[in-house]
């Protein structure tokens, strides 16, 4: 009787230590499972990466034709879905007018919190304000509207932003770096508009200074490309002050293109004859394909958490 007790009490200890055996194998293998899952997380997110980077291999690869034509294709994919997407058209340029001001806002938050206008162009500035006045002006004795107050208070902040490079935080610009010579685009502005200008009832004189501020508004950003030709590397307020105005440079074209489609042309002829029609839209695709080299890269670098926007060699 005593062995067979003895027996049973062993089988039950047995039992017991087996039991208590399958209740922790489970947990035994939580850290396994947790490095697992962490590995397989890091796995996806470096897979989701892999085809953007893959394709922005396959793009910077490509001659420039082949970059054009993608750029072409590009702009109107983008835009049908903004024909799509927003059915008044006329949003679109003061979307335009909103991005350019959060870019202002993004140039004057870099001025005060840093204290140093490094890496931004003063006579790209200037040429900012010189187009605004003279648009202001327009907009005064021409047709006075919500635009001429959102063009207003861009035109107060471009001024504080060049008092400041001028005066405030003088040492830090980089004089040398931005060596853009703006009569290159000033004075062919002033001829182009003396030959090709509106041709509506008001008088010469304000028809040619409207010309002017459309043809300065669409190369007005080349000081500031050069200074980041110069320098090859652009900080992040910078970057997203120049990609800030690339999107409104985009949407304001895109607003003039899809007018011209939605009116079925009958816009063109309303800003007049001749050529002035076909050189505001023309002004409109130069200044987007201007700075579309530059968004290319700025979201290549924010896709890849590059805090720093390093430019190659012939960009921009």
């Amino acid at each position: 009787m005593i062995q067979a007790e003895r027996h049973k009490e062993r089988q039950s200890q047995r039992s017991l230590s087996l039991s208590r055996s399958a209740c922790t194998a489970p947990f035994s293998w939580t850290a396994p499972i947790s490095w697992t899952r962490r590995s397989i997380g890091q796995s996806v997110m470096k897979a989701s990466k892999r085809p953007i980077q893959v394709v922005a291999t396959w793009v910077r690869r490509q001659p420039p034709k082949v970059k054009a034509f993608l750029a072409v294709i590009s702009g109107m994919t983008a835009l049908v879905f903004l024909r799509m997407v927003v059915h008044d058209h006329d949003n679109l340029f003061v979307a335009a007018e909103a991005v350019h001001a959060i870019g202002i806002s993004v140039l004057i938050y870099k001025l005060m919190k840093e204290k140093t206008c490094a890496g931004l162009s003063l006579k790209s500035q200037e040429l900012t304000a010189l187009f605004l006045a003279v648009r202001l002006y327009c907009s005064f004795v021409m047709e006075y509207d919500i635009h001429t107050l959102l063009d207003s208070a861009t035109l107060v902040t471009t001024l504080w932003v060049i008092y400041m490079i001028r005066f405030k935080l003088r040492s830090s610009y980089m004089e040398d770096k931005d060596n853009f010579a703006i009569y290159y685009v000033v004075i062919p502005c002033a001829v182009l508009s003396l030959l090709i200008h509106p041709s509506t009832h008001h008088h010469i004189f304000n028809r040619i200074f409207w010309a002017f501020c459309v043809y300065l508004e669409a190369v007005s950003v080349l000081p500031q490309l050069r200074v980041m030709q110069n320098t090859k590397i652009v900080e992040p307020f910078t970057a997203h002050y120049v990609f800030a105005l690339g999107i409104a440079r985009f949407l304001s074209c895109a607003h003039w293109v899809l007018q011209v489609l939605d009116t079925r042309g009958r816009l063109l002829t309303a800003l007049g004859y001749g050529l002035w029609p076909s050189m505001v839209l023309l002004s409109e695709i130069v200044q987007t394909f201007i700075l579309a080299d530059f968004c290319y890269y700025y979201v290549k670098s924010v896709v890849g958490g590059q805090l720093v926007l390093r430019l190659p060699s012939g960009v921009v």
